[in-house]
């Protein structure tokens, strides 16, 4: 009997505590959301990937409270493509961002982005930096999700000049240095949102146009760096350096403003360092990876990638294959937004947190996909088959290029991409091309040409529609 009383009154206390165990977990704070964008940055040129002659001490404090992805990948080698795939969530073939755009082009309006998906979940949004997804006024990113927008429209930029610099739709006047720029205004951002009493949780899009040409750094920056010899890699050193200033101002306003704890901070490159003739080389290292910016080979595409969320994800390594795409759908995750199951609007990326945390076991993709005019690339576990530019080999400037013969290689043993084994497991080329061949039928012609020069100039128009909607 005494037994019974004491399991009816246990049932009765576990019933009264599960409605406040319920709201206790429905009013835990969202978390805001801080998309960090470097460009054309070598894998090289960090110290937590063991630069040596360029002091990146707040990318490197980032690195160390957070997770570094060994094995980090971005969805193209090029600068709009990628972005388009970071802000959707979805390869960008799938909708024919293939190249950079100009023009009348950019990213497609049948595309929703994950700014439209995180505004109309209750979110502030806020852009500053590069955009070159589009500079028709349809394309703006006040129309694509943005409330706030502080940047340029186009690919590249004068580090000094105004002429083009934005504050919403009206041209900005007096410019300084758009690194120094992008990094004060991302700081008014957090602090201005910290400040609220509305405490409503914020996404910021900071994507720097560092390193990109045209080279431009500041005096005081060069002169820390007067023992470089050659003198691109000295403007390039201090222009990485203004890149770091500017992320550990960022970081210090969410630490002063007591926001750094609740909130999720991701880190990557658009592409890789452009070290090939032909692109618009700024003096970038992509060391032990070999290739270029433009290429699918591993120097175009593998990148400096971190993610932070302290109390939330472990600081440590992670060594599986992710690429941007995640990051995507990893914040529409935790932002308690579920993406869209029409076949039309499915995510390519994965939410990492559950692998990040354990709760999920082995790796978030069973492969990694890539398409760039004729180039190709797939990655399944250690191995890659790739065709890619034949420039990376030959150096021999401009113009056309043959794309390579199929190539095969176990990154986890060769790195570098040195040692061709395609002849050697001839059933390993077949099953990865077929493998490839699948998901490239499941794509679309690209909605514009790849003129095959480094073209990061101005883009492009449409009608707005949300995403899973027929184009």
């Amino acid at each position: 009997m005494r037994r019974a009383i004491v399991q009816v009154l246990t049932l009765l206390l576990l019933l009264s505590v599960a409605p406040l165990a319920t709201a206790t977990a429905a009013d835990a704070p969202r978390p805001n959301i801080l998309f960090i964008v470097g460009d054309d940055m070598g894998y090289a040129d960090v110290g937590f990937h063991h630069c040596k002659d360029i002091p990146t001490p707040n990318l490197d404090a980032l690195a160390a409270v957070g997770v570094r992805f060994t094995n980090g990948y971005v969805s193209a080698p090029y600068c709009s493509p990628t972005r388009a795939g970071l802000m959707t969530g979805r390869y960008q073939e799938r909708f024919g961002h293939e190249f950079n755009p100009s023009g009348n082009h950019g990213l497609p309006l049948s595309e929703t982005t994950i700014a439209d998906e995180l505004k109309a979940a209750g979110y502030a949004t806020g852009a500053v930096g590069k955009w070159h997804l589009g500079s028709q006024p349809a394309m703006h990113p006040q129309k694509r999700g943005f409330d706030e927008f502080f940047g340029f429209l186009g690919g590249a930029h004068s580090y000094f000049a105004s002429a083009g610099i934005l504050r919403g739709t009206t041209p900005v006047e007096h410019l300084d240095y758009t690194t120094d720029a992008f990094g004060r205004e991302a700081v008014a951002f957090v602090e201005r949102h910290g400040a609220s009493k509305s405490k409503q949780p914020w996404f910021l899009y900071l994507a720097f146009n560092a390193v990109h040409t045209p080279m431009d750094a500041t005096d005081d920056r060069l002169a820390k760096f007067s023992n470089i010899r050659n003198p691109q890699r000295r403007t390039y050193d201090a222009m990485m350096l203004a890149m770091d200033e500017a992320v550990g101002v960022v970081r210090k306003a969410l630490a002063d403003t007591g926001q750094e704890k609740n909130t999720l901070v991701v880190f990557i490159s658009d592409n890789g360092g452009p070290t090939m003739p032909g692109t618009t080389i700024n003096a970038s290292r992509n060391t032990p990876l070999r290739g270029s910016k433009r290429t699918t080979l591993e120097g175009g595409i593998r990148v400096p990638f971190v993610v932070s969320w302290p109390g939330h994800v472990k600081p440590g390594t992670y060594d599986q294959p992710v690429i941007q795409l995640d990051l995507t759908a990893t914040a529409l995750a935790v932002a308690g937004i579920k993406a869209d199951n029409t076949d039309s609007a499915k995510l390519d990326g994965v939410n990492l947190l559950p692998y990040l945390t354990g709760e999920q076991a082995g790796p978030p993709h069973d492969a990694l996909y890539w398409r760039f005019g004729q180039q190709m690339a797939i990655r399944v576990g250690d191995f890659k088959l790739v065709r890619y530019d034949s420039n990376a080999d030959t150096q021999t400037g401009k113009g056309r290029h043959p794309v390579t013969a199929a190539k095969l290689y176990n990154l986890a043993q060769d790195i570098g991409e040195a040692n061709d084994l395609a002849d050697k497991q001839p059933e390993k080329v077949e099953q990865l091309q077929a493998k490839w061949n699948a998901w490239n039928a499941t794509l679309v012609k690209p909605l514009w040409g790849d003129d095959r020069v480094d073209n990061d100039g101005p883009e492009p128009g449409g009608p707005k529609k949300r995403r899973g909607q027929a184009k």
